[in-house]
């Protein structure tokens, strides 16, 4: 798998949270987020479905897209999701 692009589950964070291992697409840094970190957007469709962070080695913005396994992963690790409707 992809760091660049997917995200993966890497441990126990301290307090008992999980950590998120992901990568920013522009200056390449792998990091580790926590569940409070990451946004998830949940639309109608593949393409208004989506997870975004800011990459706190050089402060870029960062979208990316969320498949099915992704959304589990990302809500099952307790991230913040908000539900678009038209």
């Amino acid at each position: 798998m992809s760091l660049m692009s997917d995200i993966t589950a890497a441990a126990a964070a301290p307090g008992g949270g999980v950590l998120f291992r992901a990568a920013c697409p522009d200056c390449r840094a792998r990091i580790e987020l926590s569940a409070e970190a990451l946004r998830l957007a949940i639309g109608g469709s593949r393409r208004t479905t989506f997870y975004s962070f800011t990459c706190p080695e050089c402060g870029t913005p960062v979208r990316k897209p969320a498949g099915e396994r992704i959304v589990e992963l990302l809500t099952g690790g307790g991230v913040r999701t908000l539900r678009l409707t038209v």
